[in-house]
């Protein structure tokens, strides 16, 4: 049988998005890998091997690889589900799909660390005989910055849609019977959480809740800022477990993403899919993800963020067909379509071969 390679060494940041993407990835193709006409192989961290089932091949992820990777054995079809992958495939060894999620470093990144990013990318896109992105907006934004005339499609992300069954509610600092707003992301500030630090002080009726990984300058300052000026119905979680996401999804008021950079936007579909009014910035990928199915706020003033969070929650409480709507337009992010609209790609690739 014809053998396809899946990278999935982002495993090892599990609790991030791309982890729980290539989660997803191993957790499909255990499940549905006897059922293809083809071999599916997983490169992954040690503590992975086995994980997912016995019909799939494990190969541990090894620096030697990384160093020389036609060490590894030849496959027909390599996956890179991310475009900064460590491994790249040499060349000769297969067709290499490159999934680009973003180019985010073109904006944040200057001076070497610009270029060295730079140049990682530009090999990934030369190695890569397919390019698919996750949106039409980061495809855009590839053929703007890295020119290429190699076959490039748009696949949106498949979304977990969390079972509420498995809820945990996590420890929060807030007491009493108030509702509450909640976001997650990393704390980065591309994310742009800061803005709603003080629209959070014009609705008092409500407690805000950022989960997401801390630990840096921007988190720091946010926190600060929340001690200083006595803004006590703000709270940074840090890093949550899958099930206290179900939770917060599944009893928040509304979700607010004021983003400014996102190659596809997980969180607003991850929302809706809960039947909740999602607040969204109408930055790179979110307006186009969202279409019509979100608030979206003009600009980051207090007043504008404050009046849209009151606008989005009294709109929904009012429409119930607006919220079935929402959670059907959600519902079509399905893991089943993404995965079948890459399994297409596979079986092309290969009956060429």
């Amino acid at each position: 049988m014809k053998k396809v390679l899946i990278d999935l060494s982002v495993l090892k940041h599990i609790n991030c998005g791309l982890g729980q993407i290539a989660y997803n990835y191993a957790r499909y193709f255990g499940q549905n890998a006897a059922k293809m006409d083809f071999e599916i192989h997983f490169m992954l961290p040690k503590q992975y091997v086995g994980a997912f089932g016995n019909d799939v091949y494990y190969h541990k992820i090894s620096e030697l690889y990384v160093t020389f990777p036609f060490l590894l054995p030849k496959f027909d079809i390599w996956h890179s589900i991310h475009q900064m992958c460590r491994i790249c495939p040499p060349k000769g060894n297969s067709t290499n799909i490159l999934t680009v999620h973003d180019i985010n470093f073109i904006y944040e990144k200057q001076g070497r660390s610009l270029k060295k990013f730079s140049r990682k990318f530009t090999k990934r896109m030369n190695r890569a005989d397919m390019i698919c992105c996750i949106s039409n907006f980061t495809k855009n934004d590839v053929m703007k910055h890295f020119p290429t005339s190699k076959p490039m499609q748009v696949i949106y992300n498949g979304v977990e849609f969390g079972d509420v069954a498995l809820e945990k509610r996590p420890e929060l600092p807030f007491t009493g019977q108030k509702g509450f707003l909640f976001s997650i992301g990393q704390i980065r500030q591309k994310k742009n959480f800061h803005v709603l630090l003080d629209a959070m002080k014009l609705l008092p009726e409500y407690n805000l809740v950022i989960a997401g990984e801390k630990g840096s300058e921007y988190s720091d300052m946010i926190e600060q800022c929340i001690a200083s000026q006595g803004i006590s119905n703000v709270c940074l979680t840090g890093t949550i477990h899958n099930s206290e996401k179900i939770w917060l999804y599944n009893h928040c008021q509304a979700f607010i993403f004021p983003s400014l950079f996102e190659g596809f936007g997980l969180p607003v579909i991850e929302a809706m899919s809960y039947g909740k009014p999602v607040i969204s910035s109408d930055k790179t990928s979110l307006k186009e993800i969202c279409s019509e199915h979100a608030f979206i706020l003009e600009n980051f003033e207090p007043e504008h963020i404050a009046q849209k969070i009151k606008q989005a929650i009294e709109t929904y409480s009012k429409d119930p067909d607006l919220v079935s709507r929402n959670i059907e337009y959600a519902r079509s992010f399905s893991y089943e379509r993404h995965m079948n609209e890459y399994i297409r790609i596979y079986r092309e690739i290969l009956a060429k071969k």
